[in-house]
């Protein structure tokens, strides 16, 4: 696997569905709903300067001589402005079926997500199968998760839908600067349309809106050129990833 990075000076274009798009805004089984509770995002654009500025004064002026002694000041802390981030729901297509019912296709950095829902997409596209327990504790560690659901309303009766899970991805994060993205992926009959790359163009500019600068992630060898197209690079600065895995 390489390991990928995408800095904020990579050209990130806009959502790019060729059709009407609008940015207008079960072992111990878990419950079978999760929902993604993400813990209060620090933001530190606001406080980096001042941070910076309280360390340089205590460099100029932490000591003072008191009576021929030294006496070390420690410079006050400045508090972290918090902000719980507000979860992001658009369309990205609407059409009409054959049947005459219609789909929406919706992405969301809410983070709600059903597990056994999330197990059945990662069987579709032949991953290997993972402990639920495993699979509802990435989700609620994750900093960002962000889905595509689709959902179709029926023709016929008035209120009747279908909700189904396509697409998912998911980041961990320091809350600061780094964050690596993890487990993208889209259902098979949903490929071919665009939506794995407007998928990950939303995940980057979320956390580029929370500050999180660095972003990587690691890709298998088939889908280096899916991540090269938009943006990333591999090793930039010539950093090679090391890796520990367990030896059985």
């Amino acid at each position: 696997m390489a390991a990928f990075t995408v800095t904020p000076s990579s050209s990130i274009c806009g959502v790019c569905i060729p059709t009407a798009c609008r940015l207008d805004a079960r072992d111990g089984v878990p419950a079978p709903r999760f929902l993604h509770s993400r813990k209060q995002a620090k933001r530190r654009s606001s406080t980096s300067w001042s941070l910076r500025a309280g360390l340089w004064d205590s460099l100029k002026s932490g000591f003072l001589n008191t009576n021929n002694s030294t006496e070390t000041v420690e410079p006050p802390l400045a508090p972290l402005e918090e902000e719980e981030p507000i979860p992001e729901e658009l369309v990205l297509l609407e059409r009409t079926l054959p049947d005459g019912s219609t789909e929406q296709i919706m992405f969301s950095s809410a983070g709600d997500i059903d597990v056994y829902d999330l197990q059945a997409l990662c069987d579709k596209v032949g991953w290997p199968r993972r402990p639920l327990t495993k699979i509802a504790a990435s989700l609620r560690n994750s900093y960002l998760v962000a889905t595509l659901h689709s959902i179709i309303r029926s023709a016929e009766t008035e209120g009747e839908e279908r909700k189904q899970l396509i697409g998912m991805a998911r980041a961990t994060s320091d809350h600061a600067f780094n964050a690596t993205i993890w487990d993208v992926l889209v259902d098979p009959s949903y490929q071919g349309q665009g939506l794995g790359k407007t998928l990950m163009e939303k995940v980057i500019r979320t956390l580029l809106q929370r500050d999180i600068n660095n972003i990587t992630l690691f890709a298998d060898s088939k889908v280096v050129d899916f991540y090269k197209n938009m943006g990333f690079e591999a090793d930039p600065q010539g950093i090679k990833g090391m890796f520990w895995y367990p030896r059985l």
